[in-house]
């Protein structure tokens, strides 16, 4: 008995301690369920009822920690419910309109089909290549005065003298184009009516690498597209993206543009015009580039008034001299060149201004009026500021002296 007195404690010690094991996960399971349903609440009605986490008591919360905010932090402006991009969007999306452009282009016919041998054999085989196509594409324009004035690219509507500009809101109108430039790539069209929607000219000049670009335009025909990036890099030389025969220093930006895109604005983030878009590099990939609104607006306003614009005109092509291109110049046209640095004339345009006041090929550039000159881009910027018909003195090396030579300033030929 006292053995059995002795043990029954014991038992019954540990059937409490085993059923209280077993109660411990049920309780630990529920109370977990009751927390996430406590969390999953609480982040609903947060959601739900954002009114209910004020900024006062946000202030307050943070006026409990230590924690500084720097100054220029604190001057950012708010974020709102809908972000710039939208307010951009809606703001000028109205005034983006997409430009249907048909030319006529003539085929060329292989020879070998109008040989009389050749179809005396294969009369019937040979398909009738017509002479002619209709050609069609499409771009991207923005309306800049309520009465219908639109840009664009140039390359947009060449060939052509009327396009069909279709609005955002579905109305479509016939365009007449007032004029190209296609040394800019800047085009301008005239729609006939009233009370449009304009966009805002910004000022490109003012643009900061790194700041938000948007680009709005019909891309591959997709109607209103929008895509977004900053500002890679400004004053890009046409040189370097493999347009020389443009005169227009580009803005560089990763927003995607793509054919299509060409002729729409380049926007900031206050939905203001910074440039037009031009789909002219190929095989870009992240990058994108696009025509000053300054430099384009100066352009408009010239083919607005008389339909051409004149771009002053000298007639020589240029390379900076560099020791690759002394040795290449030696080893090909036999031209020695003492010089380590400067800007070569390689060829003068015959019956040109240059032509005329007796610059040679073989002349090194120092100067041009009075002012030095160190890459041909340079030189490129110095002209296009002169007028048409005025003297520009150009002073250059030649055999070891110094000539100025005055040249009168010509017109840039179409072609």
């Amino acid at each position: 008995m006292k053995n059995h007195s002795l043990n029954q404690p014991y038992s019954s010690t540990k059937m409490t301690n085993s059923q209280s094991s077993i109660l411990q996960k049920p309780l630990t399971y529920i109370s977990l369920i009751l927390l996430g349903m406590g969390v999953g609440i609480g982040g609903t009605i947060a959601f739900s009822y954002p009114h209910l986490f004020s900024s006062e008591q946000t202030q307050t919360i943070a006026s409990s920690t230590n924690t500084e905010i720097p100054e220029e932090w604190a001057s950012l402006p708010p974020i709102t419910s809908e972000n710039f991009v939208t307010d951009v969007v809606k703001k000028v999306g109205p005034a983006v309109v997409r430009i249907d452009a048909s030319r006529t282009v003539k085929t060329e016919v292989p020879p070998m089909f109008n040989d009389p041998f050749f179809r005396r054999f294969f009369g019937s085989q040979i398909p009738n290549v017509p002479n002619e196509e209709i050609e069609r594409g499409t771009g991207s324009g923005f309306i800049v005065s309520q009465d219908g004035k639109i840009l664009t690219n140039a390359h947009v509507v060449a060939g052509t003298q009327e396009v069909t500009v279709t609005l955002k809101d579905g109305r479509t109108f016939t365009g007449k184009v007032l004029g190209t430039d296609l040394v800019t790539d800047v085009a301008v069209i005239d729609i006939e009516a009233d009370n449009l929607p304009t966009v805002k000219a910004g000022n490109s000049n003012q643009l900061n690498v790194g700041e938000w670009a948007i680009a709005i335009g019909n891309p591959l025909g997709l109607d209103n597209t929008v895509t977004t990036g900053i500002i890679s890099a400004t004053g890009r030389l046409s040189s370097q993206i493999g347009v020389g025969d443009k005169r227009v220093d580009f803005i560089q930006t990763d927003a995607a543009i793509n054919p299509g895109n060409s002729g729409g604005p380049l926007l900031n983030a206050r939905g203001e015009v910074i440039g037009i878009n031009t789909a002219i590099f190929r095989n870009a990939q992240g990058i994108g580039f696009a025509i000053p609104i300054n430099k384009a607006e100066s352009i408009a306003e010239q083919l607005i008034a008389k339909g051409t614009v004149e771009h002053p005109y000298l007639g020589i092509q240029m390379v900076e001299i560099t020791p690759e291109i002394k040795q290449k110049l030696q080893e090909t046209g036999g031209v020695n060149i003492n010089a380590e640095s400067g800007i070569l004339i390689v060829k003068v345009v015959p019956n040109s201004p240059a032509s005329a006041a007796g610059l040679e090929a073989g002349d090194i550039i120092q100067s041009i009026n009075q002012q030095p000159q160190e890459t041909p881009s340079d030189v490129q910027k110095a002209v296009e500021k002169i007028q048409v018909g005025s003297t520009l003195p150009v002073q250059v090396e030649r055999n070891g002296k110094l000539l100025t030579l005055n040249v009168k300033v010509g017109v840039l030929p179409n072609s």
